[in-house]
């Protein structure tokens, strides 16, 4: 483990100012490149077009070879079985003089837009309004992009471009695909992307105005199912109440997952205690835009509830579609079930009890089939370590407000691949998302203000790893 001997707190003071100074000076013009980044639509996902993910690349690569701090910027791909995966854009810079490495990351592909008549304005389109930059991308990721370059501009402007610190960067392009490449990609460039801390700029902050670091976030088993009563369908009127259709048994299936209280109903799951942070249901119903006459579900803090326990979703369910309703009993029904698992939960384990369950729950003798599975792992980060200190610290003289270590209820399964293949390595997970920033849904937004911050805090902490001293052993 290293062992830093950080800056002269005294220098404090006058570096905050420096640096806020010079992301102010900058911030039309990396705004203006935020805007260029979203309004190309990069989505990894195969029924779209890939050619906007090479456009997307060679965009971030014009960037960062405009910076001329890296011994080399690449694009870079590498395979998910027999399949290619998307453009990475990559970048190393090796340290000088015992100062450390820290590996930045981001991603430059975004969610497919959705609906567009649940847009307020295009979603391909920046609109700046209300202090804040609505569009698909402007907060999930592409801020966190800017905001990776926003700092080593700062970090190059107040230190010099012939700064000490190690600096690799890796933007991937398929983290909303579930990144199938990125494991394979991690071992093809090892070396490149080796890094005392790594910084992961893809989660949020507690509010706009409060920074936060997270530390936990919940892993995930997905599994398809399939329940089958008959071998063939019936008219509903001649056998309905005597046979049992696929519908209705796979309903009542699905309604064993909760108990009456809407908790977890699947036993030999991890579940543990979340931190203690202000936050009422007054507060959860305004981010989640929960109806006033709908509770919310579970015991238990709302945070732990949020963060720590396990949570199942049903995500997809196939069956006779409404539109073409018939009087007919189905002969068979699937459904996806998406499971959220708590930290120092296994999903290996997680599975086995989820179909445990099922099994024990099946109705009526129906058959039931296991489809395909996705598992992510979760994630509680060492806080001890010198760069969850520097992070922290500079979070808080960024903000001007005493920064918080919150956890996510979702997911980012690729950092296990990266704590397995860089064991050493610190990871931060970052973001300059907040509660109303809604990745992932429609009106997407960044707020102005906490990206500005953001900025100023990641320099910050790249300005003192950089004068920082890694002794000799």
């Amino acid at each position: 483990m290293l062992k830093i001997t950080f800056m002269n707190e005294s220098k404090i003071e006058s570096l905050v100012s420096d640096v806020k100074e010079s992301v102010n000076l900058q911030f039309p013009a990396r705004i203006a490149d935020l805007c260029d980044l979203v309004r190309i639509p990069g989505i990894a996902w195969d029924a779209f077009d890939a050619a906007d993910l090479e456009r997307s690349a060679q965009a971030i690569k014009a960037l960062l070879d405009d910076l001329e701090i890296f011994d080399k910027v690449d694009i870079r791909r590498a395979s998910a079985g027999e399949k290619d995966g998307a453009p990475a854009v990559v970048a190393r810079r090796e340290a000088k003089n015992g100062r450390p490495h820290i590996l930045l990351y981001a991603h430059h592909d975004v969610q497919p837009p959705g609906p567009e008549d649940q847009w307020n304005t295009p979603a391909f389109e920046p609109t700046l309004r209300d202090g804040r930059i609505f569009a698909r991308g402007a907060a999930d990721d592409k801020a966190g992009i800017v905001a990776h370059l926003t700092a080593l501009r700062v970090l190059k402007e107040i230190a010099g471009p012939d700064f000490d610190l190690g600096i690799s960067l890796f933007f991937e392009g398929e983290e909303e695909a579930g990144s199938p490449s990125f494991r394979n990609f991690l071992d093809e460039n090892r070396e490149l992307l080796a890094a005392d801390a790594i910084v992961v700029a893809d989660s949020a902050n507690w509010t706009v105005e409060v920074p936060a670091l997270t530390t936990t976030l919940r892993g995930v088993v997905s599994q398809l199912i399939e329940v089958k009563t008959l071998d063939h369908a019936l008219h509903s009127g001649m056998y309905g109440g005597v046979v049992p259709d696929a519908t209705m048994a796979l309903i009542k299936l699905l309604a064993s997952l909760h108990d009456a209280e809407g908790s977890v109903a699947v036993p030999g799951l991890v579940q543990t205690e979340a931190a203690e942070l202000d936050y009422t249901e007054a507060a959860l119903r305004v981010d989640a835009g929960l109806l006033d006459s709908t509770s919310t579900i579970g015991t238990g803090s709302l945070l732990s509830r949020m963060w720590t326990k396990p949570s199942i979703t049903v995500i997809g369910i196939d069956t006779k579609n409404v539109a073409v309703a018939s009087n007919t009993l189905l002969p068979s029904a699937s459904a996806v079930i998406s499971m959220r698992i708590a930290p120092g939960d296994e999903p290996e384990k997680a599975v086995v009890a989820l179909r445990e369950h099922l099994v024990a729950n099946l109705p009526f003798g129906a058959q039931l089939t296991f489809g395909e599975v996705e598992m992510g792992k979760p994630f509680a980060s060492n806080t001890d370590g010198w760069a969850f200190k520097l992070a922290k610290d500079a979070l808080s003289d960024a903000f001007g407000v005493e920064s918080v270590e919150i956890g996510i209820g979702g997911s980012i399964p690729f950092i296990a691949d990266l704590t397995e293949v860089f064991p050493s390595a610190q990871i931060l997970v970052t973001g300059v998302e907040e509660p109303d920033s809604r990745a992932h849904s429609p009106n997407e937004s960044v707020h102005l203000e906490t990206l500005r911050n953001a900025m100023s805090a990641e320099a910050l902490m790249l300005l003192r790893a950089n004068a920082a001293v890694v002794p000799s052993e």
